[in-house]
């Protein structure tokens, strides 16, 4: 699986290339890796002030799930400029945010293709028509339900599928009823 030492080599391999994009993305991507890594550090610090340097560098390293959210921040934030890019006639721009998004991916686990990401919501959707809230029927799903549905979701497509693309999945098939 990636993680920090991995990107190290990957940018050393692409400054070598001369890869002017893949070395941009993966400098961008290491300083938000590496501040996850400071914000952790600083917060260790101020929970336990009597920690010494090394261990607070030990508590500093992030999780692989830790590192994935930031890989998938990173993807999030291209996804959004390609969006402004698309909007605004800039579709040079909005190219160049596409293959960082693309290299970005190659950073996470396999993405969920829009089929098992509506496989998973129906599963979820008749599991919870077994679970019925209080004064409801078991059968009775709705839009009100929306944050039931995606609080079983997230946890299970974090790092795997977008958010929003979850949402909108949600959406269509609770309105499509």
């Amino acid at each position: 699986m990636a993680s920090k030492q991995s990107i190290q080599e990957d940018l050393k391999q692409s400054m070598l290339k001369k890869d002017e994009l893949r070395t941009g993305t993966l400098r961008m991507l290491l300083a938000a890796v590496s501040n996850k890594e400071k914000e952790k550090r600083y917060k260790a610090s101020k929970a336990e002030p009597t920690l010494a340097e090394q261990e607070l560098q030990a508590k500093s390293e992030l999780s692989l799930q830790e590192f994935q959210d930031a890989v998938s921040s990173e993807v999030k934030k291209r996804r959004e400029a390609i969006e402004g890019f698309e909007k605004g006639g800039r579709k040079e721009q909005a190219e160049k945010e596409k293959q960082e998004m693309e290299l970005l991916f190659s950073y996470l686990p396999a993405q969920l293709s829009e089929d098992e990401i509506r496989q998973l919501v129906k599963d979820v959707v008749v599991s919870l028509r077994e679970i019925p809230r209080s004064g409801t029927k078991t059968e009775d799903i709705s839009m009100k339900d929306i944050g039931r549905i995606m609080g079983v979701l997230v946890p299970q497509t974090k790092g795997k599928a977008d958010g929003a693309l979850v949402s909108k999945i949600v959406k269509e098939l609770l309105t499509s009823k």
